[in-house]
């Protein structure tokens, strides 16, 4: 029976890799990285696009080396614990901005860029195959996932509640903002992903494949609810990928920047705080949830359809600064759903794990879960670089302001790009969660 510490313990690996690293590259790095750092739109895309896609290949790959791990530490747990100290220090990294002038910065940004991907698959593979050795019963492996859902939630919310606070108590130039924080999160980060391979265990003992060989990848491919899962995975991210991508565009030019409100100041990274802060209350709730609707597979049917009505909504709120608490509370019903399909996500897999053992006789936990990190990254990479993507083919343009910066040419603002930002963070994501509904629909497995 797994104690409360333990809960806790692996509601860190989440919070850091979820929480934090993951948080600030999905919604702060589009914004960094054009207006920041200097990369154009075009480089930018190209960049996301390219580093997400090499984890195509190196996910299943780290998936297939973690089930064959044989240590006094367990199969998962010693990746996280001696992959904790690389995995902030590139963070860290990949948050500086050099002066290499424009070639050696690009250069700089695809190294950095690329090495984080395949830091933060060396550490977020194992962890997400934990819950497969952590325990056998259902309803602790709903509760786990729960606690890993609240852990990237609060933390997120957190770390988006105070980003715009930190970067002020810092001052200097954008850039010495980004470098400060990038070490202040990083050191976070490593310390959250060590303690959570400390405060672990690994019970169960996997059925070992001990010979590599490129029938587990066949039987992979040949396996349904892993197919159906997966797609509900790529789904489920390009729903996040598009709304935390574009929220930082979305305040800045459809609103016209930073809103304050008496003393608290909402910029896209509080805007975004308080979907956070809904989807730990409703990830907390999400076990109990399932229990009342009576199997995972209707709970995630109806998750996907409150994400779906709500982003829809969105799109028919007026694009104008006064309505702010109205796009927030859209928000924050938006984020119910996403609350509560969460945890589902992760849980689902250790079933999908489950019913592969069984099927083909050896355990292939680590290689079924890398396709949850897989779907995470390729999710964000494609919506990120669509992001891009379809604001250059509206007519966005970058110009350098009297910093240095990167910034949208005010000229380039028109009518079409505007409705386009509204677009991606509204109509974009509700198709994928129409998607997300239909998949679950047929999903095999009915538990």
């Amino acid at each position: 029976m797994a104690t409360l510490k333990e809960k806790i313990g692996y509601a860190l690996g989440d919070a850091a890799s979820g929480g934090i690293t993951w948080k600030i590259m999905s919604i702060a790095f589009p914004l960094f990285f054009t207006n920041v750092f200097g990369l154009t739109f075009a480089d930018a895309a190209a960049l996301m696009l390219i580093a997400r896609l090499f984890d195509v290949v190196t996910d299943p790959l780290m998936g297939s080396l973690a089930d064959r791990t044989q240590s006094r530490w367990g199969t998962y747990r010693p990746w996280m614990i001696f992959g904790a100290i690389p995995f902030g220090l590139v963070f860290a990294l990949l948050l500086y901005t050099p002066d290499l002038g424009e070639t050696g910065k690009r250069v700089y940004a695809y190294v950095f860029y690329i090495l984080m991907m395949a830091m933060y698959t060396m550490v977020n593979v194992p962890y997400g195959s934990l819950l497969g050795v952590m325990t056998d019963d259902d309803n602790e492996r709903n509760q786990f996932s729960s606690f890993r859902m609240i852990g990237a939630y609060a933390m997120g919310f957190i770390t988006l509640i105070s980003f715009p606070y930190l970067q002020r108590l810092v001052g200097g130039t954008d850039a010495h903002q980004y470098a400060v924080l990038g070490v202040f999160f990083g050191l976070l980060a490593a310390s959250m992903t060590l303690a959570c391979g400390l405060l672990t265990k690994e019970r169960l003992k996997p059925v070992r494949a001990e010979k590599y060989s490129l029938k587990q990848f066949s039987d992979l491919v040949c396996n349904k609810p892993w197919l159906f899962l997966t797609l509900i995975g790529i789904c489920t991210n390009f729903f996040n990928g598009f709304r935390y991508a574009v929220a930082g565009y979305l305040l800045s030019y459809c609103l016209g920047g930073d809103i304050t409100m008496g003393g608290l100041i909402i910029n896209y990274t509080v805007f975004m705080a308080f979907g956070e802060v809904t989807c730990m209350i409703f990830g907390a709730a999400s076990p109990k949830f399932t229990e009342k609707v009576g199997s995972k597979r209707v709970a995630f049917i109806i998750s996907s359809l409150i994400c779906l009505v709500f982003s829809v909504l969105f799109f028919f709120i007026p694009m104008d600064a006064s309505y702010i608490w109205l796009m927030i509370v859209v928000v924050i019903l938006t984020s119910v759903g996403a609350g509560l399909y969460s945890p589902l996500l992760w849980s689902m897999y250790a079933d999908v794990a489950d019913n592969a053992t069984e099927t083909y006789g050896t355990s292939s936990t680590g290689l079924i879960f890398s396709s949850g990190t897989m779907a995470q990254k390729l999710g964000g990479a494609i919506s990120g670089s669509l992001i891009a993507l379809f604001l250059g083919l509206a007519g966005a343009r970058m110009i350098p302001d009297e910093f240095g910066n990167s910034v949208i040419d005010p000229a380039s603002k028109s009518e079409g790009v505007l409705m386009m930002v509204w677009s991606l963070f509204s109509l974009f994501p509700a198709i994928f969660a129409a998607i997300m509904a239909v998949l679950a629909y047929y999903y095999p497995l009915k538990k």
